[in-house]
């Protein structure tokens, strides 16, 4: 039996203190995660278990360095969080894996039910590819060497859910320790670490653009590696790329398959034929997915699709959100698939939060003018999409807007300043990562219309 190491989310140290990641009522994620994460150990250690815990000074980087360079064969690694959401209606559980790996998402299924079944009151939000969140990846799923899953226990934000963990932390601690437990007995201790093949990894088939590839790939740790030769042929520069995960074996270097999604190649896994498949030839052009003036690419049932598989109830105040964006962007020649993900973010897929109510017709965050710190309202789901729509033009583009202006703010902006997804990052929003949460967006929204 392997060895688990247990990480609780921002316990490292940043200007001489420990990061206290998310806040809310009186209490800190590193707090609450630090308490349950000692708990978890105690648990295990009490069930004979060998636990590693991550020291709480290091950041996320040293975190993963820390355990790569303690993994051995059998292993496994789980990273709790309590993040803070834009409702405080938004509440449960949830568990991320690294996306197109089959075996991590039954890992991730079995922790998240054992967890849920000690703690009743949880919500089940389901367990997700790590490509669901909010940067389009996790770290921790994908350079971690160990089978890892990064855990959802709650959001902080929640006063439900922060009561529940504070009230009934032993119960959340023992359900975690079940799942770990059982999670444990999955990974087969005999499977050769990385970088040692003294035995044989499985061997998979690789095809790429609906051909078949001539050379074969490995799977290590549930995850495909595909031989390196193959970014070559794709025409992919790997040698800046320090975080796209190498191994070597049998005198040929192979890399993780997953990380060629972030040059923009499609990855997916066919567990009946044991085959990693790639393509390139996108539909989407990628050297023109992040310009805001360009066309949309969806029908309107995609967006719809979109939308329910994120938040079942979206469409039933707004049944014709896809159609007005796909309308209203075209229109003023704005993406509306850019547009439409946007309003996904900044609404929570349309679940809103208690700075804007539904009846506000306001979909995208949009402010009024005059330095008040309201929201701005508009009468109809048309004209909330239209200002959308006008103000992100009015950062794009110098062009003259088709209809008449509605965008409270329109004329603060400052015409053509960014034209591409990233430069709204600091201007759309404070975050400097608004606009990598952007394309990750789309990103999941073009995967799932199958057109990446």
């Amino acid at each position: 039996m392997g060895r688990i190491f247990i990480s609780a989310a921002h316990g490292g140290r940043e200007w001489g203190r420990i990061d206290p990641g998310s806040i809310a009522g009186g209490t800190t994620e590193a707090r609450e995660m630090i308490l349950l994460r000692d708990l978890i150990v105690t648990e295990l250690r009490t069930r004979s278990f060998e636990v590693l815990s991550v020291p709480d000074s290091l950041s996320a980087a040293n975190t993963i360095n820390w355990i790569n360079s303690r993994d051995d064969r059998g292993d496994i690694a789980v990273e709790i969080h309590m993040d803070a959401a834009r409702s405080p209606f938004i509440r449960g559980a949830s568990a991320f894996y690294i996306a197109s790996n089959n075996e991590r998402k039954k890992h991730a299924d079995l922790l998240l039910l054992k967890l849920l079944s000690r703690v009743t009151q949880l919500p089940n939000l389901g367990s997700k590819p790590d490509t669901d969140a909010g940067l389009g990846n996790l770290a921790f799923c994908r350079q971690v060497a160990a089978p890892s899953v990064y855990l959802q226990v709650g959001f902080l934000s929640s006063p439900d859910d922060r009561a529940l963990l504070q009230n009934h932390r032993h119960d959340f601690a023992q359900g975690v320790a079940d799942g770990l437990e059982s999670w444990s007995q999955f990974v087969r201790p005999d499977s050769p670490p990385l970088n040692q093949p003294e035995k044989n990894y499985p061997i998979i088939n690789i095809k790429i653009n609906g051909q078949n590839y001539p050379e074969q790939g490995i799977l290590v740790n549930g995850n495909s590696y595909i031989p390196v030769d193959l970014a070559d042929c794709l025409r992919i520069d790997l040698s800046k790329s320090i975080n796209v995960r190498r191994i070597s074996y049998r005198q040929v270097v192979y890399i993780k398959a997953i990380e060629l999604r972030e040059f923009n190649v499609f990855v997916g896994w066919n567990e009946a034929t044991r085959t990693a498949i790639l393509r390139s030839n996108l539909t989407i052009c990628p050297g023109q997915i992040d310009l805001i003036m360009s066309h949309g690419n969806t029908t309107e049932v995609q967006l719809q699709l979109f939308l329910q598989n994120n938040n079942k109830n979206a469409l039933t105040k707004f049944p014709n959100l896809p159609e007005l964006y796909r309308e209203e962007g075209t229109t003023e020649g704005v993406n509306y698939d850019i547009a439409f993900c946007q309003m996904c973010i900044e609404t929570g897929f349309l679940e809103f939060s208690s700075d804007i109510r539904p009846e506000q017709n306001n979909f995208a965050g949009l402010g009024t003018f005059g330095g008040g710190l309201e929201v701005a309202s508009f009468s109809s789901p048309r004209l909330g999409v239209r200002a959308h729509i006008q103000h992100l033009k009015a950062y794009a583009s110098l062009e003259p807007i088709v209809q008449d202006i509605v965008d409270p703010r329109f004329r603060f902006v400052t015409r053509g300043v960014a034209p591409l997804i990233n430069q709204l990052s600091g201007r759309w929003s404070a975050d400097i990562e608004y606009g990598y949460r952007l394309i990750a967006m789309l990103k999941r929204l073009y995967e799932l219309a199958q057109l990446m």
